[in-house]
């Protein structure tokens, strides 16, 4: 082999070194550059969810706020309609029967205006047919001339908040037998 052609191997030996050195350079770089990126994004994240975390909070502390707020209107109310109340007690024997039943008439409308501004409405149930998801049978009713199943007598009204029901109403429901049935 002549010394050109050793000379010319030996170069392509240094170069293949330095080409290696040079991509890996160009590698590690990359690395760098793509680990820096990788914790610029984490940070981000990490603040966007501590962000979304402390809105969560905020909203909770709004919406708890706005309970306790409509709360202490619906007590408030409450007061006013229980010192009326008082007031009336404490006048009851100088009171005649007349005053003494106006009073307890207008505390009953302050009370239906707290419920009805609360959003609770009572329903009438007498004459319909029995619902177990809005009343509570507490009795059957035979001999009443009505339909099996068919309310006739309410004993304690029924309230709803918007589509929810509150407190069912209590009501004797008709069994559809009469005496003329139970003796044939």
């Amino acid at each position: 082999m002549s010394n050109k052609q050793n000379d010319n191997q030996i170069d392509e030996n240094n170069e293949l070194p330095q080409q290696e050195d040079s991509a890996a350079a160009q590698i590690q770089k990359e690395y760098e550059s793509m680990k820096s990126e990788l914790e610029t994004v984490k940070d981000k994240y990490l603040r966007v969810l501590a962000e979304l975390d402390n809105m969560r909070k905020q909203q909770e502390r709004r919406i708890s706020d706005r309970v306790k707020y409509e709360k202490k209107i619906i007590l408030m109310r409450m007061i006013e309609i229980l010192d009326d109340l008082d007031r009336a007690l404490k006048y009851e024997s100088v009171s005649d029967k007349e005053t003494l039943a106006q009073s307890l008439k207008h505390m009953h409308s302050q009370m239906l205006d707290v419920l009805q501004r609360s959003g609770v409405t009572s329903f009438s149930s007498h004459g319909q047919a029995f619902d177990p998801k809005l009343h509570e049978a507490i009795e059957m009713i035979e001999d009443s001339n009505e339909p099996e199943g068919q309310i006739v007598q309410e004993t304690q009204k029924g309230y709803v908040m918007g589509d929810e029901l509150l407190r069912p109403a209590r009501v004797h429901v008709s069994s559809g037998k009469t005496s003329a049935d139970e003796t044939e």
